[in-house]
């Protein structure tokens, strides 16, 4: 596909004016750098190939919520499966429970999103 290109110039160079598509995009969460860090270490082809096709950053953004999202139901699960003790009257207990819970829903959604 063809593109017309415009260049300005700056002494004797002429510097092709290149934009990205995607600049307005919200800046990346936590689960979009690591797939993006992923990418770049473990696949070098396919994320090379995402950033000339412009395709990367809607995927990490992508990547990105549906992370949120399989997390978010992870954790409703686990807690049906596992009950909370009395938040009143057992706060260290409680807090420690929903932490170990998050703990095991963010290491599936890391295994099953990112590092795939």
């Amino acid at each position: 596909m063809a593109q017309n290109l415009t260049y300005t110039q700056y002494g004797d160079y002429y510097i092709p004016d290149i934009r990205l598509a995607h600049t307005g995009m919200p800046t990346l969460g936590k689960y979009g750098r690591m797939r993006r860090a992923f990418l770049e270490q473990n696949e070098p082809m396919i994320f090379n190939d995402m950033i000339l096709s412009e395709t990367l950053f809607p995927h990490l953004w992508e990547v990105q919520q549906t992370c949120e999202k399989r997390k978010e139901l992870l954790m409703e699960e686990l807690l049906e499966k596992n009950t909370a003790p009395d938040k009143a009257t057992q706060q260290l207990e409680w807090v420690a429970h929903i932490n170990s819970l998050k703990a095991q829903a963010e290491e599936l959604v890391v295994s099953e999103l990112i590092y795939c």
